[in-house]
């Protein structure tokens, strides 16, 4: 595979866990177990996207490039944005969204997401699915929707059960569509710089607001975003006090 970048977004504030990317797991902070993740692809470029002196020092500490960058951002793409701005990034360069709270994330999943620019050179950015199999799952709106295109391209993104099975469901909700696949949208993104550059510039979109989905706005301003399907979700990320003894407990297994 062809070289690409890895930023890990790294803020110190979060409403339910203060300090996550400190919070100590099996003997390391969560922010390393990240960035070994990271380095387990073997990629050379790999930057700690922070807003914090405490994550950068913990950071410098085991070894990791950090960049500081501004408290103001109102999320990890604007914050990868000021990164490539700060290190001259070219356009056509592939960046990769580790999560700081995704200490189980799979090297095979952050090839794939790369893979989805690398090998389409017409896409902005790149993300990842899983098929829907439960009913459940399909009408909870806390479960993000996503169609694509025959060529494996987003279409649209939705809180609510995408595609409408309407021969099916005017009988009841408790299967989902046999018709066409129902894709669960995992929060794992890829960028190309030139779009990061653009992205700066986009003000936020009618579709984005009533979702509440980011994603929404590339595709507002006609920015391509190709879509890996994986099998199975990823494991659990930190978003909660009880996350933390789970993945704990996981990556003592390891």
């Amino acid at each position: 595979m062809s070289d690409y970048k890895i930023v890990i977004p790294a803020r110190y504030g979060s409403s339910r866990l203060p300090g996550k990317p400190l919070i100590e797991l099996a003997g390391k902070p969560m922010v390393q177990h990240v960035y070994e993740r990271a380095l387990a692809t073997g990629i050379s470029d790999i930057v700690i996207a922070t807003d914090d002196q405490r994550i950068y020092d913990v950071a410098i500490g085991f070894g990791a490039q950090v960049i500081m960058t501004s408290v103001d951002h109102e999320n990890g793409t604007e914050r990868i944005a000021e990164v490539a701005k700060k290190l001259g990034w070219h356009d056509d360069d592939v960046i990769v969204n580790v999560q700081g709270d995704e200490p189980l994330i799979p090297r095979e999943l952050i090839e794939l997401t790369a893979k989805g620019l690398l090998d389409h050179p017409e896409a902005g950015m790149s993300s990842l699915c899983t098929p829907i199999t439960s009913a459940e799952d399909a009408f909870d709106p806390n479960a993000v929707k996503a169609v694509l295109d025959n060529r494996g391209f987003a279409m649209y993104f939705s809180r609510a059960p995408i595609p409408w099975d309407r021969d099916l469901y005017k009988h009841g909700t408790d299967k989902i569509t046999e018709v066409a696949p129902v894709f669960r949208h995992i929060g794992m993104y890829g960028y190309r710089v030139s779009f990061l550059k653009q992205y700066s510039e986009m003000e936020m979109t009618a579709l984005e607001q009533a979702e509440c989905l980011e994603q929404l706005r590339a595709l507002c301003y006609g920015v391509k975003i190709h879509m890996g399907v994986i099998d199975q979700p990823p494991g659990h990320g930190v978003d909660t006090p009880a996350d933390v003894a789970r993945v704990e407990a996981q990556l003592i297994n390891l």
